[in-house]
């Protein structure tokens, strides 16, 4: 019975940890309030490596890096806004978790919905059309084939 009790209490213990965060004690500002602000725009940066994974998540070395820029930024008193535009500057629009909506953006974002309207208006027509379609043996039989026809079901052999 201790050795399930252990184990509940494990998995208690790790379900209630929450999210562990890759930043390191030495990389933590003195200021709580400058922390949280990193804490925040890190959050909204991807990590270069881990691809989809925020640089405050990442232990990868350009995550490091990331933090401790956007750190130094912070103290040196930029705003979240210009912190963001300066990493963005080096590294690209890509080190957005959430990409602005403007420019060629746009197009991206908008593409999938084009998409799917055309996807199922090409299926309407085509369903349209398959139905209003006449079957192959809907056009009748000719006069010489009607009189084979009944030659084979009356059971009369042709020869």
């Amino acid at each position: 019975m201790t050795a399930l009790r252990s184990l509940i209490l494990a998995i208690a213990l790790l379900l209630s940890a929450g999210p562990v965060w890759a930043v390191q004690p030495d990389e933590v500002l003195d200021d709580p309030v400058l922390e949280e602000r990193a804490r925040e725009i890190s959050a909204g940066l991807r990590c270069p490596v881990c691809q989809n994974e925020s640089i405050d998540e990442s232990h990868a070395d350009i995550a490091r890096d990331l933090r401790l820029l956007v750190r130094e930024r912070l103290v040196e008193g930029d705003s979240d806004a210009e912190v963001v535009d300066y990493i963005v500057a080096r590294y690209g629009e890509y080190v957005l978790l959430s990409p602005n909506f403007d420019g060629a953006n746009r197009v991206l974002w908008i593409l999938p919905l084009i998409l799917l309207v055309a996807g199922v208006g090409l299926s309407a027509v085509y369903i349209r059309g398959r139905s209003t379609a006449a079957a192959p043996g809907e056009a009748g039989l000719s006069a010489e084939e009607q009189a084979r026809l009944d030659a084979i079901l009356n059971g009369e052999r042709e020869d």
